[in-house]
């Protein structure tokens, strides 16, 4: 507990009133353009991070109550370092209007002047062409928290933008609560999820710029707390739900494997054809339940015009875009250099192969059985995607923030620092990546996750020696 007499205490109080300032600073008045007073106040609020947990990481009630107050900071701030909230209240307004959001372009029905929705000018401006010009690629639940949105201000985005925030803050609320219960269960120390509750790269990324992957991993960790206690149908349900917020737990099913065929084969004297068997049968039925459920969720919005869109906008991701990209950065100047023109077409369809090829390699021939392992097997998963993908946006990183909670490795914590150079690309009116800020921040991201792999390579060593 806290000495509230103490030095500790006053140095705790003074680190959240340095928090608590900096969060409102990057809230409201920052622009995104001075990327230098941005990247020294998030260096600022990781130091009161650190010194938060450090001192007062076995005060739940304190810290808990810390977490909430900071992100209660931006509750009525208008996102300033990101403008994908303008395309999820239009898509919000859109459903509640009785229009599929996945059938129209923006662009289109702003031309037309037939857009059905309260403050379509603002909205249509604030998203931007990029977004205006493409189909929504938002799944169903995503869908339903806009349309919440929607419901309840319908005509004002600040009102709209507070109840977004609302429903990500209740998202961290769950995922504390459910996150703190698997690492129990697990055997690790509870206090590691202030390294994601706290984390400043996640109260401003998700509660500041109202980015849904807070939502996607709220069900996430539910689902995977359900399947460490057995409870496999309902996971596959819960799962299901997170993927229908982000699409990213769909990699994760093939890593399932061995926790479903093998994992109890220690409590077994003798294996079998019939208990291998059994898990497989498991394991396609809890598949079934995930993707029954996904296609029930996205039901409502089914036709082939839908389809058609939705294939359009996924393949468009891999093969148009990029940014913050590291090992593509490289494949691309390889391709200048060889070719002499921008590779992205091939590299985008080839990477989604690599990746389900690594997924799988891991999936069967890396020990798994253990639960801990299975979340390691996800934290890598998702990392080697994550670096091979043509665009990383911060965002992304908070799933593997969480599940490097439940693991051993820690070079997340440290990216999540280091990603926030990717904004230097917007030191300008316009959108200039540089490219030295980028080999910066994987360069010490890889040399990081090299020490820990290096690490970890000698405690097995040493517990080898000493069996």
């Amino acid at each position: 507990m806290i000495n509230f007499n103490g030095k500790y205490h006053t140095f705790s109080i003074t680190l959240v009133l340095i928090s608590i300032f900096v969060y409102y600073y990057i809230g409201y008045p920052l622009l995104r353009t001075d990327v230098t007073l941005l990247i020294s106040l998030y260096g600022i609020a990781f130091l009161s991070f650190f010194g938060l947990i450090r001192l007062e990481k076995n005060n739940f009630v304190f810290l808990t109550g810390i977490a909430i107050v900071l992100r209660l900071v931006f509750v009525g701030s208008i996102p300033n370092l990101s403008q994908d909230f303008y395309r999820f209240i239009w898509d919000g307004r859109m459903l509640i209007e009785g229009w599929n959001p996945y059938l129209y372009l923006p662009n289109d029905l702003m031309a037309s002047g037939t857009a059905p929705i309260a403050e379509a000018q603002e909205l249509f401006n604030g998203m931007g062409n990029l977004s205006a010009s493409h189909y929504t690629n938002y799944p169903p639940i995503n869908q339903l928290c806009f349309a919440i949105a929607g419901f309840f201000s319908g005509k004002s985005i600040v009102g709209s933008v507070v109840i977004l925030r609302i429903l990500i803050i209740l998202a961290d609320i769950g995922t504390f609560y459910f996150g703190k219960k698997l690492l129990s269960n697990l055997g690790i120390p509870i206090n590691n999820i202030w390294l994601y509750i706290l984390n400043p790269f996640i109260i401003i990324e998700l509660t500041g710029n109202l980015h849904f992957e807070g939502v996607m991993i709220f069900f996430f960790i539910w689902s995977l707390y359900l399947l460490q206690k057995g409870a496999w149908k309902w996971a596959a349900v819960v799962l299901a739900f997170s993927v229908s917020v982000k699409l990213i737990p769909l990699l994760f099913l093939p890593i399932f494997f061995q926790w479903f065929t093998k994992h109890k084969i220690s409590e077994i004297s003798k294996i079998t054809f019939q208990t291998v068997w059994k898990g497989v049968l498991k394991l396609v039925a809890f598949y079934g339940i995930v993707l029954g459920t996904i296609v029930v969720l996205f039901l409502p919005f089914l036709s082939k015009q839908f389809i058609e869109n939705y294939q359009q906008t996924v393949e468009l991701w891999f093969q148009n875009f990029e940014f913050n990209a590291s090992i593509y950065y490289i494949a691309r100047w390889i391709g200048y250099k060889i070719i002499g023109w921008n590779m992205i077409a091939t590299i985008g369809k080839i990477t989604p192969i690599v990746v389900l090829v690594f997924v799988i390699g891991i999936s069967l021939f890396r020990n798994n059985k253990d639960f801990q392992k299975t979340i390691t097997a996800l934290l890598f998963g998702l990392s080697f995607y994550f670096f091979t993908t043509t665009t990383m946006h911060p965002w992304y990183l908070a799933t593997l923030l969480i599940l490097s909670v439940f693991t051993n490795y820690r070079f997340t914590v440290v990216w999540s620092f280091m990603i926030i150079f990717s904004y230097t690309a917007y030191s300008n009116e316009g959108y200039a990546e540089n490219l030295a800020f980028v080999a910066f921040e994987y360069i010490v991201v890889y040399g990081f996750l090299s020490y820990e792999l290096y690490n970890q390579y000698k405690n097995r060593l040493h517990l080898k020696a000493s069996t």
